[in-house]
């Protein structure tokens, strides 16, 4: 039998478990989370993978050749966390003592000893597998070689190289070139993506063949594809890993990598040390044994179920068993498997439930796989468990239950009972993280789950989860309720030992059944008002183009950075104000608004750019969004994606509409009422600026509110030491810049760029700002110390903010950390009123039992679709509802707004 060469790239590993572990500590407070992972992943691969041969590889300490050839290589990495450099010395002494032998070569990557070893092994006739994250190791696969991934299950053959990437894996490098590497500072070429250099190197081969055809490339990728073409040289050498590495203590060849005998008596002592409870007492066959602990050592991943008790209900005896332990009033973890991501037409195939960690039932009900099992009918067993679903008095147990009440509603049923959703929990511990449920159960349970592209597929080829194997898609769907159980029995104590943390998930899981709600209202788009629009825009896009020519004394492509920046730096000559990472002049947004300030057709530019984008995100778009059934656009609201509690608008993205244009404005005109109603905007009046008053004390700032007065106005009289009846149009534009500017953490730069001004000028703005505002100068230095002491900052109601870069970043990213905590007590505070202000309406709505429907939530506003007998007491009542829901120490004012469209309601 043809032996096994087992490689592990070490490096890759380590940066994976960094991520992906809480921040687990021992007790004495040192970080194990990576090591944990590490130790994690390779027992798991251990157990996977019977090898003859192994190794596990480390990038040296210090620079490589290609440092050498490329000094910007790798520029744009930030430097190793300090609390993952803690954990590299323990990680090498548990590799080796788990009996692996350990690599580092100075002056060469983990990757070229990787393809050192596969190269000779090859020469051996000894098959490798490879153990990595890293896309660039697919260059290394071929008949004697293949990869793994052992946190996502998936493995690369020859064949799954081609499906992954669209390329064979002898045109991988080829494949890296065209598209770079923004992670090592490798530049590829502009503008061309995984798709573009798959289909060039389909049609062409091989690189060097593209190269001498490239004029027969037409448009700005070919254009870019030229100039790049003199830094092949160059980034072929920083892609190709090297495959000769002169590789000390390889004397005897492959022998030297045999794997030792574990070294009991050392990871013992590591286990001990670092507080791996349950590895311990099975390494000691001790039981009882229990490392130290104190109160400052977070709890470890708990213990995985000694037996998966999974099964497959495909009989109605078995569907009755399970009923009837729905009954027993205890937790039940749900879950759906459906056709679709999009909840608005997703339907269901099937349905999990977990009551114990280790135990869960899959109910399939409508695959349609080669396996053709014989399933229950799917509206027998709605009709069965309808009653369940839909008892609010039932608990349930839920990861991201808004897109599973979704499909429930397309199934006629309500789910009501929600009362647990891990998605949240994670969010509200971790805003910072991701909350998938597979990253969660690596993080969170120590548990790499069946990831769904191993079920499904990817791209092209991607089949629906209908046509899964029923009992593949049992093991798949079991595993999602009992992880979710499983984190949930994890994640919750947590969130209820802090008081904050509590009231904030409370408040978020009455947040998602509204949004639930306002998502499946969706809003009225006149859409033929839209298509004029385009007409219109297409119309000044065309004026402008011919504008552009005439101010560049020629005509060009517009959205060609390379002939936009011929254009304008060497016909034009204007100066350079930044270079891409190839060296080209930057003709990016920031840079045309700079130039703007001094040369029309840049501003012209900006303008075309603004136009274009609006027409094809807006005025192109939305019609062809409107729902088939319904007749209205339903946007999504991604509840757990912003650090500040903010809500993501997505499909379409409400949130992004620009609104200080008049064509931005006229969008907004095609969100309309229903026939014969009304649209009736709600919006919080300068609601960051009144929670700065509140959460930093200061009393002018707070007596200016108090009086009602003109905010900005105010500011201004007390920066420019004049009454508020004196205060000029450019004075209180000033102090509105600072009003705002400050609350995002500006400094004198950005308000000078901002009101066009010297610094000094902004300096002194500043200084006179602080002079009479003292309260916001201390809460500012306070914030920013709290937040470099813990990590995070909070909101007044306690929401949690976590801030990753203030304590790993240096220089400009520290400096925007910095900023951030500054603004996100105020963001996130205005976050967490507008989501109780929403939650109030809605509860007032379905209380008064109105037909008037919540359809909106963009910013601080709340957009309601009302008809014409219910304008006059919505009208009324919003106000006192949204402005009720909390006290600050300074009036919370919402200001309402009537029309038959949304921009003539705001």
């Amino acid at each position: 039998m043809k032996k096994t060469l087992l490689l592990v790239d070490g490096s890759s590993y380590l940066y994976r478990a960094f991520h992906a572990m809480p921040d687990l500590r021992n007790a004495k407070g040192e970080p194990t989370g990576a090591l944990y992972g590490v130790i994690s992943m390779l027992r798991r691969l251990v157990q996977d993978y019977k090898a003859d041969y192994a190794a596990c590889i480390f990038d040296a300490k210090g620079k490589t050749f290609r440092d050498d050839i490329y000094p910007q290589y790798k520029e744009n990495r930030p430097s190793m966390p300090e609390e993952l450099a803690a954990q590299i010395e323990p990680i090498h002494k548990a590799v080796a003592a788990m009996g692996w032998p350990v690599l580092t070569v100075p002056g060469v990557e983990a990757d070229d000893i990787i393809g050192t070893l596969a190269c000779r092994a090859a020469a051996e006739g000894v098959h490798t597998i490879i153990s990595t994250g890293d896309k660039d190791i697919a260059q290394l696969v071929n008949e004697h070689v293949e990869l793994v991934n052992t946190m996502s299950g998936e493995r690369q053959d020859i064949e799954g190289v081609k499906l992954k990437f669209g390329v064979s894996p002898s045109q991988i490098v080829d494949y890296l070139m065209l598209v770079g590497d923004t992670v090592d500072n490798v530049p590829g070429v502009d503008k061309v993506g995984p798709k573009t250099a798959a289909k060039w190197l389909g049609q062409f081969g091989d690189l060097n063949t593209l190269v001498e055809q490239a004029d027969t490339i037409k448009g700005v990728a070919g254009q870019n594809l030229r100039a790049a073409i003199p830094n092949f040289p160059m980034t072929r050498d920083l892609i190709t890993i090297k495959t000769d590495c002169d590789i000390p203590g390889l004397a005897d060849g492959l022998d030297s990598l045999v794997p030792t005998e574990v070294d009991r008596q050392q990871l013992i002592q590591l286990f001990e040390e670092y507080g791996f409870r349950t590895w311990l007492r099975e390494l000691s066959g001790d039981p009882e044994r229990v490392p130290e602990q104190d109160a400052r050592a977070p709890v470890q991943a708990p213990e995985a179920p000694e037996e998966l008790r999974y099964e497959t209900v495909l009989d109605t005896e078995a569907l009755e068993r399970w009923v009837s332990r729905l009954g027993e009033g205890k937790l039940v973890a749900l879950d759906t498997e459906t056709t679709s991501l999009d909840p608005m037409c997703a339907r269901l195939v099937g349905l999990s439930l977990s009551v114990e960690p280790g135990e869960a039932c899959y109910i399939p009900v409508a695959h349609r796989g080669p396996d053709q099992v014989t399933q229950l009918c799917k509206q027998m067993v709605l009709e069965r468990l309808k009653d369940w679903l839909e008892d609010d008095a039932a608990p349930k147990l839920l990861h991201n239950a808004k897109y599973d009440a979704h499909v429930f509603l397309n199934e006629d049923i309500k789910l009501a009972g929600v009362v647990e959703d891990t998605m949240l929990q994670a969010y509200v511990l971790e805003s910072h993280r991701r909350v998938n449920m597979q990253e969660l159960a690596e993080r969170w349970l120590g548990r790499i789950g069946t990831p769904y592209e191993a079920l499904c597929g990817k791209g092209a080829k991607q089949i629906c989860f209908d046509e899964v194997e029923v009992e593949k898609a049992s093991f798949y769907a079991c595993e999602d309720a009992d992880f979710t159980m499983q984190l949930h029995r994890v994640l919750r104590p947590k969130v209820a030992a802090e008081p904050g943390l509590e009231s904030t998930y409370l408040l978020e899981i009455k947040a998602s059944a509204v949004l639930t709600t306002i998502e499946y209202n969706g809003v009225r788009i006149d859409a033929d008002l839209l298509v004029k629009q385009s007409q219109e825009i297409g119309k000044q896009l065309h004026d402008l183009e011919q504008k552009a020519y005439e101010l560049a004394g020629q005509p060009f492509n517009l959205n060609s950075p390379k002939q936009l920046g011929e254009i304008l730096f060497q016909r034009m000559e204007l100066p350079v104000v930044r270079k891409t990472a190839s060296g080209a002049p930057s003709t990016d947004e920031d840079v045309l608004s700079k130039l703007a300030r001094d040369y029309p057709l840049p501003a012209l530019l900006l303008e075309y750019r603004g136009l274009a984008k609006l027409k094809s995100t807006y005025t192109d778009k939305l019609p062809k969004m409107i729902n088939p059934t319904t007749g209205r656009v339903h946007t999504r609201y991604a509840q757990a994606a912003v650090i500040t509690g903010r809500l993501a608008s997505s499909d379409p993205n409400l949130q992004n509409i620009p609104v200080r244009t008049p064509e931005g404005r006229r969008v907004r005109a095609a969100f309309v009422a229903r026939p014969g109603g009304s649209i009736i905007s709600a919006d919080y009046s300068q609601i960051e600026l009144r929670v700065m008053a509140h959460v930093s004390g200061d009393k002018n700032l707070r007596q200016a509110f108090e009086r009602g007065d003109d905010i900005h106005r105010a500011t201004a009289s007390q920066v420019f030491g004049v009454t508020q009846a004196e205060v000029s149009s450019e004075q209180r534009r000033a102090a509105k810049a600072i009003n705002f500017g400050l609350i995002y953490g500006m400094g004198e730069f950005g308000l000078a760029a901002n009101l066009g001004i010297t610094r000094d000028a902004a300096r002194a703005y500043i200084d006179r700002y602080f002079a009479r505002y003292p309260g916001v100068a201390s809460y500012m230095e306070q914030t920013k110390a709290k937040a470099h002491d813990q990590g995070y900052v909070e909101t007044v109601f306690g929401r949690r903010l976590w801030l990753p870069e203030m304590r790993g970043a240096k220089g400009p990213r520290q400096k925007a950390a910095e900023r951030a905590a500054i603004n996100a007590p105020m963001q996130g505070t205005a976050a967490d009123l507008i989501k109780m202000a929403m939650i109030a309406v809605q509860e007032w709505i379905t209380a008064q039992k109105l037909q008037a429907l919540l359809i909106m939530q963009v910013h601080d506003e709340l957009v309601l679709d009302v008809p014409a007998n219910e304008v006059d007491i919505v009208t009324e009542q919003l106000p006192g509802l949204m402005c009720n829901v909390a006290q600050l120490a300074v009036p919370l004012v919402a200001e309402v707004g009537v029309g038959p469209d949304w921009e003539q309601a705001h």
